[in-house]
């Protein structure tokens, strides 16, 4: 990977990238609505988005040569071996969404899990479990994690139920810790991508464990309170999981030149503007834009300049020069 592109060009990428989370929940949503059952629905996107990575890996060469490397990669524990359960994180998020939105609310899930990532941002950077190796917790980094967290709070403050109070402490928990793995997932599938050659390997393998962890779900809901509805016919529906696909894969790709901290932040600003631009040109029902909106995704961006200004400044952002080049020894 060529790291001398500008920072502002992977910054970018990871905003887009972001931008894909609001359609994907828009689609998991309706899908859910129209088969009655969360978990199904949840189930059903993501094979589709294993089909989609699989049908990538088996047509490309670098794909094929990058799933031919997955167990040789785990035989020789170039990488620790848990690393293959990062995505079994996507699975446990998509749950967390599946148990409590009903009972907190999309405003208050989203704060709690925009707080998790962002706090364990800062842990996972300065452990140095990514391939971009350590970084440093700055007073400017940490207040970027602040302002980000600020500016979701802002963005969504429209939609809190301020009744509720201390009734939601225990089921915000759930989003919370989901949030807060997140961080640990796109380390994990960044530093086993640089084993496996190619971001197409470990974006198979997380699919292929989330659709386990998700399946698992299924069958004992299933067992419990029996299934939902059939699948819809409308393709549409099903764009949750290509959609998925592409966040998990870039953020695989963007851990290494940016660092959890400043992907994860990136991404949450798109998420934000992904959110404003459907809520202008795609409205669901009932949905309105209003100024706190638009005012908390603009300081979400703000929060990406504050992290990247000591970005040229030696030995702030980084812990030293070649932190990430031990990711090849065993741990």
């Amino acid at each position: 990977m060529n790291t001398r592109v500008p920072a502002g060009i992977w910054l970018a990428l990871a905003v887009l990238a972001g931008m894909a989370m609001p359609a994907q929940a828009r689609a998991n949503g309706a899908l859910a609505g129209r088969m009655g059952d969360s978990v199904g629905a949840a189930l059903a996107s993501i094979l589709v988005g294993l089909a989609c990575i699989a049908a990538v890996c088996l047509v490309l060469p670098a794909g094929r040569a990058g799933a031919a490397r997955i167990l040789p990669a785990l035989r020789e524990g170039r990488f620790p071996r848990w690393y293959v359960l990062a995505g079994a994180v996507g699975g446990l998020f998509v749950l967390s969404q599946s148990l409590t939105v009903a009972t907190l609310g999309v405003a208050v899930f989203t704060v709690a899990a925009v707080a998790g990532q962002t706090l364990t941002g800062l842990l996972v950077d300065r452990l140095g479990m990514g391939p971009g190796g350590r970084r440093r917790i700055t007073v400017l980094r940490t207040a970027a994690a602040l302002l980000t967290l600020a500016a979701v709070a802002w963005a969504v403050s429209p939609g809190f139920d301020a009744e509720a109070g201390w009734s939601l402490l225990l089921p915000v928990l759930l989003p919370l810790t989901a949030g807060m793995l997140i961080s640990f997932q796109q380390a994990m599938n960044g530093t086993s991508s640089l084993h496996y050659g190619t971001p197409l390997a470990a974006t198979l393998v997380n699919l292929v464990v989330g659709t386990t962890v998700l399946l698992l779900a299924w069958l004992v809901k299933a067992a419990a309170v029996g299934t939902g509805g059939p699948l819809p016919g409308e393709w549409y529906l099903y764009i949750g999981g290509p959609l998925g696909v592409i966040y998990v894969g870039m953020a695989a790709v963007l851990v290494r030149p940016l660092g959890v901290l400043l992907t994860g932040l990136a991404m949450i600003a798109g998420q934000l503007t992904g959110s404003l631009l459907l809520d202008l040109f795609l409205p669901a029902p009932g949905s309105t834009v209003v100024a706190a909106t638009v005012l908390g995704t603009g300081l979400a961006l703000v929060a990406i300049v504050v992290a990247t200004l000591p970005w040229n400044t030696p030995g702030l952002e980084r812990a030293g020069a070649g932190a990430g080049s031990g990711h090849g020894q065993r741990r």
